[in-house]
């Protein structure tokens, strides 16, 4: 489980996969998925029309990643997209 101990958020729109999917994926590595962001956020992953919580990982410094990062991650854990 590499991402055990993460917080992670999700907002916009994702094309490959929808949020509660993504949600799944990223909950099956380990990480907890928050509806909000804070500064103990690992990592926001923003996709077309990302909101608040994108000015806020950028507010705060929290990394983030696109969609396409978000696929690589899972490709590099073996998770089937």
């Amino acid at each position: 489980r590499p991402l055990a101990g993460q917080t992670w958020g999700l907002t916009g729109t994702l094309e490959a996969m929808s949020r509660a999917v993504a949600k799944d994926k990223l909950e099956g590595l380990g990480a907890k998925v928050a509806g909000s962001v804070s500064a103990k956020t690992h990592c926001v992953v923003a996709g077309p029309g990302a909101g608040s919580k994108l000015a806020k990982a950028n507010e705060l410094g929290v990394k983030v990643l696109d969609e396409d990062g978000l696929l690589k991650l899972f490709d590099e854990h073996g998770v089937a997209r």
